[in-house]
């Protein structure tokens, strides 16, 4: 079955000779990245080699939370959930966003003391997250049958609708003055005495000042092209949807074996709380080293595997010139089949939290592939060794509903204005320069 669908974005007809930044990649951060800087008055070409939207950007679960973020995100976040509640407004579009808040649930004294702990980073900021229990907990969870000792509850974390929010954000850009060009990967860099120079596409060359590589789970490889070492592999999340169901939970619930959030048109997506795959391929063995602080920490929610995946990435090329066919040509949108083993267990475990679900139907089922770090923080930053190339990705599974505040940082980065946050975090340098590189849930 075809992954979700998106509402179309056509593309613009005429690729320009120049523009002052090219953004590569129409997820949620490329196009939040080429709305900003139209908006501050830049010429901005966005370069999708797929459709908009068409890879993670669509296929997450649709959460726009701030809750159990890794704290050295709680700043962008807390910005994203500002822009989030005008992003309607300002993108003319609906996103589907709504604060409807989100509940992490804890079936233990242990897991009630470790949400209890990271809810203390939100003191500083004066953003509401406490522990729930018992009637309280009930009343945000309508017929729920399981038996749980509480519940981090934080009011302000919403929802929105994955298949409408990067196209509502690629149009409005467009209305800012992007030129916004679907169907187009971007080959490679053009570099003189240094730096960035323009972008190779597959329609022609584009000078610019400034490129902006957005391009989720196929940034490494990319990067990789230019000489620019990313440490970066693909995890895999399988989602599902189902038909409207009436007196469920308004709020998103993460339970361990499911996570459900509630859509637009009254059904809920549905996904594993716990289980991500993860394929064997070439770069897992020469990305080991950096990822095994991971590894450590993240086993238990990893399930590997060896699959097609592994020849498919060995016979990919790493390194080509401008002139020849890329893989972003060959493969123009990530649509990796979803997993029915874990569809039928996370769906299972949530008719049996909420018996209400019992009469609802699996409509459509979907996979997709997350972009993720070492650390599990993204890469917003320009490249110190390689002036005008500029990187936003691996977001680790949290890139939806902190996309519009990444623009906005990576906005700053390019323009060189105040940083709407401090930087620093998200820095590349921090996997060559001998930074400690660490995951930090919080608790």
């Amino acid at each position: 079955m075809p992954g979700p669908q998106l509402t179309p974005v056509s593309s613009d007809l005429q690729l320009p000779d120049r523009a002052d930044v090219v953004v590569i990649g129409g997820g949620i951060v490329g196009t939040s990245t080429a709305l900003e800087l139209a908006e501050r008055g830049l010429s901005v070409l966005l370069c999708e080699k797929g459709v908009i939207g068409g890879e993670q950007s669509s296929r997450n679960w649709g959460w726009v939370r701030l809750s159990m973020r890794d704290p050295r995100e709680i700043p962008l976040m807390i910005e994203a959930l500002r822009l989030w509640e005008g992003l309607d407004v300002r993108t003319g579009r609906k996103t589907g966003y709504r604060r409807a808040g989100i509940l992490f649930t804890a079936d233990s004294e242990k897991t009630y003391a470790e949400h209890a702990r990271w809810a203390e980073h939100l003191t500083p900021y004066q953003v509401e997250s406490k522990m729930v229990s018992g009637a309280d907990l009930d009343a945000l969870l309508p017929g729920h049958r399981m038996d749980l000792k509480g519940a981090l509850y934080t009011p302000r974390d919403g929802r929105a609708e994955p298949q409408w929010a990067a196209p509502a954000v690629a149009e409005a850009a467009r209305e800012a003055g992007a030129v916004v060009m679907t169907g187009c990967a971007v080959r490679s860099l053009d570099v003189a005495a240094g730096r960035v120079t323009g972008v190779v596409t597959e329609k022609g060359r584009v000078g610019c000042d400034a490129v902006v590589l957005a391009g989720g789970a196929w940034s490494r490889l990319f990067a990789g092209n230019s000489g620019v070492q990313l440490p970066q592999l693909k995890v895999l999340n399988t989602v599902m949807r189902t038909s409207p169901v009436e007196g469920g939970p308004e709020a998103s619930v993460w339970a361990g074996g499911f996570a459900l959030r509630k859509r637009a048109d009254g059904g809920y997506t549905v996904a594993s709380g716990t289980e991500n795959t993860v394929d064997f391929v070439p770069d897992s063995f020469r990305l080991a080293r950096a990822f095994l602080p991971a590894l450590f920490h993240e086993w238990s929610s990893l399930k590997f595997r060896l699959s097609g995946r592994w020849s498919e990435e060995a016979r990919q090329p790493r390194h080509w010139r401008p002139e020849d066919i890329t893989p972003f040509e060959t493969c123009r949108i990530l649509d990796p089949t979803p997993s029915e083993r874990v569809l039928r267990q996370c769906w299972g475990e949530a008719q049996q939290a909420f018996p209400i679900l019992q009469g609802a139907e699996r409509l459509q089922s979907w996979s997709g592939m997350i972009d993720v770090t070492p650390d599990a923080v993204p890469v917003i930053s320009g490249v110190e060794d390689l002036p005008g190339l500029h990187i936003a990705t691996g977001f680790s599974g949290h890139g939806f509903g902190i996309g519009p505040a990444a623009g906005r940082l990576m906005a700053d980065l390019v323009t060189g204005s105040a940083p709407v946050v401090d930087p620093q975090a998200f820095r590349l340098s921090r996997f060559s320069d001998g930074s400690r590189v660490y995951l930090d849930k919080g608790f």
